[in-house]
């Protein structure tokens, strides 16, 4: 095989340069358009949530509760305890938060 000159090595090396910023740049831009859609995501929650800061959940029951359909506190009752266990993001204390709101509003779960 022949030697490269040494013009075509720089020719190539500065595409290889190009193509790289071109990732970078994209990746920057995938970057930008992610914590976007996060911002507008986590907007959505804080809209439909209210209920549940009131009562001090944590964010990822307030957001298992909300994806499920849940927004205050007497929807609760279209879901039996052992299905609000089952959530993602629900642990013991969002259980024992909730358990004692519905005893105070004279609310009960599901069967």
């Amino acid at each position: 095989m022949a030697k490269k000159s040494a013009a075509k090595i720089k020719m190539e090396a500065a595409e290889i340069k190009r193509a790289a910023a071109a990732r970078r740049e994209e990746k920057k831009q995938q970057s930008e358009i992610s914590a976007t859609n996060e911002s507008t995501e986590l907007d959505r929650y804080q809209s439909l949530d209210e209920a549940w800061r009131e009562i001090g959940l944590a964010a990822p029951a307030r957001h298992a509760l909300v994806d499920d359909g849940l927004f205050e506190l007497a929807d609760l009752r279209k879901v039996s305890l052992a299905a609000l266990k089952e959530l993602p993001g629900m642990n013991a204390n969002a259980i024992r938060v909730l358990t004692i709101e519905m005893k105070k509003a004279d609310l009960s779960f599901r069967k």
